[in-house]
């Protein structure tokens, strides 16, 4: 029996011919272990394994076949009252398991756990001003819905109440340590799994970190309402009849291209279909446009930057940038010297029509900028994460927490050095506070400009301001601490207290948007894009870091890195290099690490690296590497913005 179950469906509502795609080994899945990654990083584990003991006396279901596990729930609900964790549930072909299931006599409490916060001082969170239902939250609605329509229809003589269980933004954490009593663990075979300190105990769950929110009445909606119909006009209980029809018989449903193709999971690179392996996404394509292979390598409308009109597009036939003109985007030039969207957009169509690689840089604009800072110049990035379970005491689920920061610096003569960094690797510690302070005592030494490359590091800045004016424990330095933070940033359009600081952080990549296009990033700004292209097209940098200078004695300095060379050629073009950083470990298992990829690569990849520090037991080599890892990554998070910033004044002088 090929079950459609609660994930299966909710994949078919984002895109139903994925139905046909999934589980599949002959084709590709870039989704495949990111489930399981982005659980860690975001704590859904802890989650889901917390919200039991607000359900206590329950039977787990531990056995993963389907038949085993539905003869051992049936066995179970013949009690008048029982609590089952991973129940199993099934209709005709249709399959689910349940997070927690309460049966009291002839009713049923279906109980959803989503490592998702939620806001209860809001008075509607779920709904929109017209009464729809917020797009973010209809994923999670629509998994509770299918699974209540699952259990209604299997034992429709009892009676069914729906209900998430979400973190609660306005809860604090009642004692110290509450988050490392969920550990994450693995035995020889691998599996996975949440271990529960035996110290756990009335005090730590006195205050319910998580909520039980009915929604009987967003599922009616849902079944009832426009809010669960499918492009096609199908109702909500329609959609699972049609879905779990087609899953059933392996038949492909066809479906409309749009925007959202872009990020398919089931998308094979040249690599992978050489290597026999299948694409979804070329498939679809093919079927719907008559494509061949060197349809494809032309560029298309999912390559637009943050164009909003992607999908009329697509059905007007204009997909290719060789099928668009001028007048469909209307670029319109802005009042000062930025660069408008519009024109960016048509930038990068026209660039692309002509074959043109160059780069266009506004060198005035450019240059007024730069010539406005103050030496010495400092360049910072910040990884964060958030936390479902807190750490201390007082602490709120989903707290920011500021865990790294690289710092580097460069002087008017063009002298670069890696300056300063940071990384709380103790396990439960609060370090935003920390972090500051060691911010604080490297920035304060002189009146230089601040660097940094998007809107995270002032939004976290912003963050831990509230947190120091809101810590209800002492801080000696707390004022300091919140005047350095107003000296270096600026207040959110939200924040009550509003102020811009006289040192306010310069935004890379608001220059790179208004001032600079490298067609070689295929329009996205992104310093993981923009840093390899700006190589490739600097002879400055070709020259300047084809040498083993960085980190050597007479060359730049670095914390962790030795005599390393950033130029290598691969293929005629500078490599990009961020896949240069080393192997995390080197001969071993690296999955026990963090992921089944060699390097670090994104702040995503980071945020689950420390995710992996504070819930998992590992020995002191694999932490010590680990430690080496994240340091190495933000460090070239820093690098990458000094080599775009001396490319930018190498070709405006």
């Amino acid at each position: 029996m090929r079950y459609l179950t609660k994930s299966r469906f909710k994949l078919a509502t984002g895109c139903p011919t994925k139905l046909y795609y999934i589980g599949k080994d002959e084709y590709a899945n870039q989704d495949s272990g990111n489930t399981f990654l982005a659980a860690l990083a975001q704590g859904g584990y802890q989650v889901g394994e917390l919200a039991k003991y607000y359900f206590p006396g329950g039977h787990d279901v531990l056995t993963l076949g389907h038949d085993q596990a539905l003869q051992q729930t049936n066995e179970l609900l013949k009690q008048g009252r029982v609590v089952i964790y991973e129940a199993a549930v099934c209709f005709k072909n249709l399959f689910i398991r349940v997070d927690v299931l309460v049966k009291h006599g002839a009713h049923i409490e279906l109980i959803e756990v989503k490592a998702k916060s939620i806001d209860l001082s809001k008075e509607e969170p779920f709904s929109n001003k017209n009464g729809t239902i917020k797009a973010d939250w209809k994923p999670h609605l629509y998994d509770v819905a299918f699974q209540k329509w699952v259990i209604r229809s299997s034992f429709p003589e009892w009676s069914v109440s729906a209900y998430l269980m979400l973190a609660d933004k306005t809860a604090q954490a009642p004692t110290d340590g509450l988050n490392q009593k969920f550990r994450f663990v693995q035995d020889n075979n691998r599996h996975k799994g949440v271990e529960v300190s035996a110290s756990l105990d009335e005090e730590d769950l006195s205050v319910h970190l998580l909520r039980k929110i009915g929604v009987d009445l967003y599922c009616d909606q849902i079944y009832t309402k426009k809010d669960g119909e499918d492009d096609q006009g199908r109702s909500f209980v329609e959609r699972i009849n049609y879905y779990a029809e087609h899953y059933s018989n392996d038949n492909r449903i066809p479906q409309q291209l749009k925007a959202r193709c872009r990020n398919c999971e089931f998308f094979a690179s040249n690599e992978e279909r050489t290597a026999r392996l299948k694409s979804g996404f070329h498939e679809c394509w093919k079927a719907a446009l008559h494509w061949n292979d060197r349809d494809f390598e032309e560029p298309n409308i999912l390559d637009l930057w943050n164009f909003r009109k992607k999908d009329a597009f697509i059905q007007e036939g204009k997909i290719k940038f060789s099928q668009i003109h001028e007048e469909d985007i209307a670029p319109q030039p802005s009042d000062d010297s930025r660069l408008t969207t519009k024109e960016r957009q048509w930038l990068q169509i026209e660039k692309e029509q002509n074959g043109d690689k160059s780069f266009w840089l506004n060198q005035n604009a450019m240059r007024a900028e730069i010539k406005s800072w103050t030496y010495p110049l400092h360049f910072i990035d910040f990884e964060t994460t958030m936390m479902a379970i807190p750490f201390n005491k007082g602490r709120h689920p989903y707290e920011g927490i500021a865990f790294q920061y690289s710092h580097h610096q460069v002087h008017q003569d063009g002298a670069v050095e890696h300056k300063g960094e940071y990384l709380n690797t103790e396990q439960g510690l609060f370090p935003n506070y920390e972090f500051v302070r060691r911010l604080k005592a490297e920035l304060d030494k002189d009146e230089g400009t601040i660097l940094r490359y998007s809107a995270h590091e002032n939004t976290y800045l912003n963050l831990i301001y509230r947190q120091l004016q809101s810590e209800q424990d002492e801080i000696v330095d707390r004022k300091e601490l919140g005047d350095f933070i107003k000296t270096i940033s600026h207040s959110r359009k939200d924040s009550v207290e509003k102020w811009v600081g006289e040192r306010d952080m310069v935004d890379l990549l608001e220059l790179s948007k208004w001032y600079y296009y490298n067609p070689l990033t295929k329009g996205s700004n992104s310093i993981k894009h923009v840093l390899p292209a700006t190589l490739n097209s600097s002879d400055f940098l070709k020259q300047k870091y084809a040498q083993p200078i960085y980190g050597a004695e007479d060359g730049i300095s670095s914390h962790n890195f030795r005599n390393h060379q950033w130029i290598q050629i691969e293929n005629g073009a500078v490599s990009d290099p961020y896949k240069q950083l080393p192997e995390l470990f080197v001969g071993a298992d690296k999955m026990s690490l963090m992921s089944d990829g060699d390097e670090l690569k994104d702040g995503g990849a980071a945020m689950t690296a420390y995710a992996k520090m504070q819930f998992e037991d590992m020995s002191d080599y694999e932490r010590k590497e680990l430690r080496a890892a994240l340091l190495r990554y933000c460090e070239l998070d820093t690098l990458a913005m000094v080599m775009i910033y001396e490319a930018w004044v190498d070709w405006v002088k």
